[in-house]
């Protein structure tokens, strides 16, 4: 439980608030993308040192993407109130991820674990977590802000576009495990697993 990879994503998840409070309280983007700067390369360096030192562990595997949402969510929020992304854009995104939540425990009661990671869900995260410090610096004025504008739609389009598809995946195999008998699932798990247990 305490290792260094979890104490960093612990770190981390103590950064979302601060970031909220930076973007809609006294809107001090700067030091805002200072914090999401943070919790990118912490992220990164967690992943790092987990293979690095061999200290995976179940917690880390469920509050490394987990705070990935919540920073999302974070930007979203904030972004949707100061009227930067629309606020179908925020619906939907957040949409996705409640309806995706509202599966795991049937997921769980059928005998498996959380959703399989793809490929997709890893880039859409990307594209979002690069598209908001984008979209902040936009909202400033020089020739940097008008530049970084563009991009960070371009970013975001790609990363909405991405996060949906990644919903999609996670639905299929959220439908194939409903297909799939619970016994045969909870075997699938625990391979000594019987009908009578």
């Amino acid at each position: 439980m305490v290792t260094i990879p979890n104490v960093l994503s612990v770190l981390r998840l103590a950064g979302v608030p601060l970031f909220l409070y930076l973007l809609l309280g006294p809107r001090a983007d700067g030091w805002a993308l200072v914090v999401l700067v943070a919790g990118g390369f912490s992220d990164w360096l967690d992943g790092k040192l987990a293979r690095m030192l061999g200290q995976y562990s179940r917690l880390g595997a469920l509050l490394d993407p987990a705070v990935d949402r919540l920073y999302i969510l974070a930007a979203l929020i904030a972004l949707g109130v100061r009227e930067v992304v629309p606020w179908w854009v925020v619906v939907v995104l957040v949409g996705r991820d409640l309806v995706l939540g509202l599966c795991l425990p049937v997921l769980r009661r059928r005998g498996y674990g959380p959703f399989v990671v793809t490929y997709a869900g890893k880039a859409a995260t990307f594209q979002l977590l690069y598209a908001f410090p984008l979209l902040l610096v936009g909202q400033g004025s020089g020739w940097f802000a008008e530049l970084a504008l563009p991009f960070g739609y371009a970013f975001a389009g790609w990363g909405v576009a991405l996060y949906l598809w990644s919903g999609l995946l996670y639905l299929t195999q959220f439908v194939l495990a409903l297909r799939t008998p619970a016994v045969v699932a909870a075997q699938a798990r625990d391979p000594e697993a019987t009908t009578a247990r």
